[in-house]
């Protein structure tokens, strides 16, 4: 069987004696695909280390594509695998430092006002490591969300760094084999994967449009409590200045 996987396209053919197939992959899933498959093994180091921190294109869309880049014989799939743990890895790291040496709060307001980061994530993570202490870090890193930002509170409460490591690479490593030997399997079967290719982008689709309605929501929903939090400190406040000068005796 001779393989061959055409760069700029992404055109794939599998010629079998006298039969061939020649599968094309459009849409987002095809632009992802040919981001991952210029930047190589260390540009999906480079993706899953951003993704820890400002999640543009999340892991589950990155791993599987980068796998099936692997499958089909265009990257190492041993080093995508030790690559993209070492980015989650980094990533980590550079929130454990951000939360052990700024602080929590200070952090989550910087990190707050980036594009589809929401302050109230990082309070979340934060109340899953409180209530599962150390071990938050290793489960943490398989629930959405809490799997890249839970990094911040184990440094703000200074976790002992070689457990925080240990716990950080072990779950990273087990969360990004998943991912990326379900894409590695698909890409041996590639021939079938054309047909599938229209659902992959409705569903990345339906996921971002999720992800920004989600993210709109829920920031007006804040200010609008924010704004509600205010006002009923100024009316307080009004009503006790009232109560004080009721309370000031008659001048003479």
């Amino acid at each position: 069987m001779t393989t061959a996987v055409a760069a700029p396209a992404h055109t794939m053919t599998v010629a079998a004696g006298d039969s061939a197939a020649d599968p094309e992959m459009g849409g987002l899933s095809g632009l992802v695909l040919q981001l991952i498959d210029a930047l190589g093994e260390w540009g999906v180091a480079l993706m899953l280390f951003v993704e820890t921190v400002f999640p543009p294109i999340p892991s589950e869309v990155i791993l599987p594509l980068a796998g099936f880049l692997a499958g089909a014989g265009r990257m190492n799939l041993v080093l995508v695998l030790l690559l993209a743990t070492l980015g989650s890895y980094l990533g980590a790291l550079v929130l454990y430092w951000l939360g052990a040496v700024i602080g929590f709060e200070r952090t989550t307001r910087w990190l707050g006002k980036l594009p589809l980061v929401d302050e109230d994530d990082f309070r979340k993570a934060a109340d899953w490591f409180h209530r599962h202490g150390k071990s938050a870090v290793f489960f943490g890193r398989f629930v959405p969300i809490v799997r890249s930002l839970i990094s911040l509170p184990a440094g703000a409460d200074r976790m002992h760094l070689g457990t925080f490591s240990v716990f950080t690479i072990i779950a990273s490593g087990i969360w990004n084999s998943a991912l990326v030997l379900l894409g590695a399997a698909f890409g041996t079967q590639y021939d079938k994967v054309e047909q599938y290719t229209e659902w992959i982008d409705r569903v990345l689709y339906v996921a971002i449009a999720v992800v920004v309605v989600t993210f709109v929501v829920r920031r007006v929903r804040r200010v609008r409590r924010v704004r509600a939090e205010r006002n009923q400190r100024t009316e307080h406040g009004a009503v006790a200045a009232r109560g004080r000068r009721r309370a000031e005796p008659a001048g003479d």
